[in-house]
C-alpha cells in the first residue's frame, strides 16, 4: 500500500532542467507558428473589404495579430490597411442618393449655439444678464475675426434687463455693452425680432444696419424707462445716487433710440413715459424696423396694381392741376 503511494522527489537540478526545456519548447512553438499560415475560411470574392483582409492575413498574419491598441484613434479597426478606406457596398447603399447625407455632420455638434454660430447667427433668447452678454459679445468678436465682410444675423427674443413681470434682473450696462460691440463691428448686422424685443433688446433691434432690420409678423417690441433695482436696506443717500444713475441711463437710451429710429428725442421721451408696445406695423412706422418678414408678401405686393391702374379701373379721371 505504501509502495503504491510513493511519489518521486524532484530535486533542484531536475526542476531547472524542466524550466529550460519548457522555454525551448515555447520558442520552438512560436517560431513554427509564425511560419504556418492561418487557415482562411471561404469568403465572397466580390467583397473588397473581406478580400483585402484575407490577403493580409495570408501573407503577413503578424499585421493583424500584433496590432497596437490605441483607444484615442478615430479610425475603425482594420480600416488602416487600406490606402483609401472603402467599406463593402450593399445594393441599398449603391441605390441611395448621393445628396441624402450630403449636409449631415459627421459628428454631433457640441451644442446648438455653436451650430448656429457656424451659420453666422447669434441668438439672444434670454434676458440680458452678465452670462448672456459675455456670450453674445464673444460671438460677435469671433464672427468678425472669421470674416469681416460677411453679414452677422442677430435673432432677438428677449425681455431686456427685466423679466416679463417687470422685475430687474440685470444692469442697463448689459444692453449698452452689446450695443457698443455691434457699433464697433465692420460687418453688416441684420437684426430680426422673433418674439419680443423689450427695453434694451428693442435698442439692439433698432441698432442693426439700416435697411436690414426685420420683424416677424406677430412679434412685439416695447420701449420703457430703465427701472431702479431693489434698494433693500440702503441709506437714503445711496438710493439717491442709484436714482441719478438710472436717470442718466434713461437719457442715453432716449438719445440712442432717437438716433436709430429717426424720431426726435422729445418724441421718444414722451412715448417712454409709460411702456410703449408696438406690433410689427407700429414698429415699422416708428422706425424701429425696416421690413416685416412675411413669407409671400413679395408676391402679393408685386400683384398689386399701381394707383393709376386702380383709378383707371374705377373710371376715375385725373384732372389737370389748376
Amino acid at each position: 500500500m505504501a509502495s503504491c503511494l510513493r511519489v518521486p522527489m524532484v530535486t533542484a537540478s531536475s526542476s531547472s532542467q524542466l524550466q529550460s526545456s519548457g522555454r525551448r519548447n515555447i520558442r520552438a512553438f512560436c517560431s513554427s507558428r509564425s511560419r504556418v499560415k492561418i487557415p482562411v475560411p471561404p469568403i465572397n470574392p466580390k467583397d473588397p473589404f473581406l478580400a483585402k483582409l484575407a490577403s493580409v492575413a495570408a501573407t503577413s498574419p503578424e499585421t493583424l495579430l500584433n496590432r497596437p491598441v490605441n483607444s484615442e484613434s478615430d479610425t475603425l479597426p482594420y480600416l488602416d490597411i487600406f490606402d483609401a478606406p472603402k467599406l463593402m457596398a450593399t445594393p441599398a447603399q449603391v441605390e441611395k442618393s448621393v445628396s441624402y447625407n450630403e449636409h449631415r455632420p459627421r459628428r454631433p455638434p457640441p451644442d446648438l449655439p455653436s451650430l448656429l454660430l457656424h451659420g453666422r447667427i447669434v441668438y439672444i433668447g434670454m434676458p440680458l444678464v452678465p452670462a448672456v452678454t459675455e456670450l453674445v459679445v464673444a460671438e460677435l468678436m469671433y464672427l468678425q475675426w472669421m470674416d469681416p465682410k460677411q453679414p452677422i444675423y442677430i435673432y432677438i427674443n428677449s425681455t431686456g434687463t427685466t423679466r416679463d413681470d417687470g422685475e430687474t434682473v440685470g444692469m442697463e450696462t448689459e444692453g449698452f455693452a452689446i450695443y457698443d460691440a455691434m457699433m464697433q463691428l465692420k460687418n453688416e448686422i441684420h437684426t430680426v425680432a422673433v418674439g419680443a424685443a423689450i427695453g434694451q433688446a428693442c435698442l439692439l433691434l433698432a441698432a442693426g444696419t439700416p435697411g436690414k432690420r426685420f420683424m416677424m409678423p406677430h412679434a412685439k417690441a416695447m420701449i420703457q424707462q430703465p427701472r431702479v433695482p431693489s434698494s433693500g436696506l440702503m441709506p437714503a443717500s445711496d438710493v439717491l445716487i442709484r436714482a441719478k444713475e438710472v436717470i442718466a441711463n434713461r437719457d442715453n437710451l432716449v438719445k440712442l433710440l432717437a438716433k436709430h429710429t429717426g424720431n426726435s428725442e422729445e418724441t421718444v421721451a414722451n412715448v417712454m413715459k409709460r411702456p410703449f408696445y408696438m406690433d410689427s406695423t407700429t414698429a415699422k412706422d416708428f422706425g424701429v424696423i425696416d421690413k416685416i418678414l412675411w413669407r409671400g408678401q413679395e408676391k402679393v405686393m408685386a400683384d398689386v396694381a399701381a394707383p393709376e391702374e386702380w383709378d383707371k379701373g374705377a373710371g376715375i379721371k385725373v384732372m389737370d392741376g389748376f
